[in-house]
This record gives C-alpha cells, structure tokens and sequence, in this order.
C-alpha cells in the first residue's frame, strides 16, 4: 500500500507543467544526504484513486500533471496510478531514485526521472548530476535533464 506524507502544487519539478505532487513514503533507497529522510518510513495517509481525484476536483483546470514523489517500493501501484492519471486527462510523472526504469513505466508516464540521490553531484539542477529527467513522446524517452539546469541558472541570474 502506498502510503503520502504531504502534497504539494510545484511549479519547478515538471518544466511547463503545474503539477499536484504526492510525497511518497516508505523509500527503499536510503541515499546519502537525502533532503526528505522522513520519506523513508512508512507513514502518511494511503494514497487512493479517491484522494487523487478528490484533490484533482479540488484544483480543477489548474492542474496539468500529477507527480508521484517516490513509490520505489511498489512501483506497479505507481504504474497503476499513473493510468488512472492519464484517463482523468492530466500527465503523469514518477520521481524514482532507481537507476532503471520500470518495465511498464514509459507507456503509461509522460515525464520520469530517474538516479539515486548523491550528495556530491547535486540533484536535478545540478550540472554535475547522474539523475536524469525523461520526458516520454511516443514511447521514446527524450533527456530533458539540461532544460532543469538552464532553468536554475536564470533563476539564480534573476536572485542576482
């Protein structure tokens, strides 16, 4: 059962995209310097068909993509959910820290990104990176991980 200890509406996670983001518990993954350490219990509410559409009555038209935040440990209930996602007409997107892709995950997710979190590399925004960020057009995944990267840089020049 998947568990959620939050969620969010991101506006950085999914470039172009408003997306309704589940923090996923119960992380398999154990990365070193994890920002989100609390993930790795299993604790939160169940995540149900019903609370996503709940919340995606609640936002209506506002929302564009659903991301699920985790759910390495049962990726099949993701895949699931993200079928239930795309027939509700919104994208879908998994934030997996695996390395490989699920088997079934290109054909049913339209943005996934995978790669262990490594402190000394940095996440998405980092140039210095071993994630990567898909977007899936037709089947073919497209590395999308650099427009994460510019998106930082003019944030950082607009700070200045």
């Amino acid at each position: 059962m998947l568990r959620y200890t939050s969620f969010d509406i991101v506006f950085q996670e999914i470039p172009g995209e408003v997306t309704l983001a589940f923090n996923i518990s119960g992380c398999p993954n154990r990365c070193k310097g994890c920002h989100s350490p609390h993930l790795q219990t299993n604790s939160g509410e169940k995540l149900t068909e019903a609370v996503i559409i709940d919340l995606l009555e609640l936002y209506g038209s506002a929302i564009t993509c659903v991301c699920f935040m985790g759910g390495d440990n049962e990726p099949e209930r993701v895949v699931r959910y993200a079928q239930f996602v795309r027939h509700c007409n919104k994208k879908a997107a998994w934030y997996s820290g695996k390395s490989t892709i699920h088997d079934n995950a290109p054909q049913f997710f339209d943005y996934i990104k995978i790669g262990d979190y490594r402190e000394e590399l940095g996440g998405l925004h980092s140039t210095t990176t071993n994630q990567r960020l898909y977007k899936i057009e037709n089947g073919t995944m497209i590395d999308i991980t650099q427009s994460m990267q510019r998106s930082n840089r003019n944030n950082t020049q607009l700070n200045r």
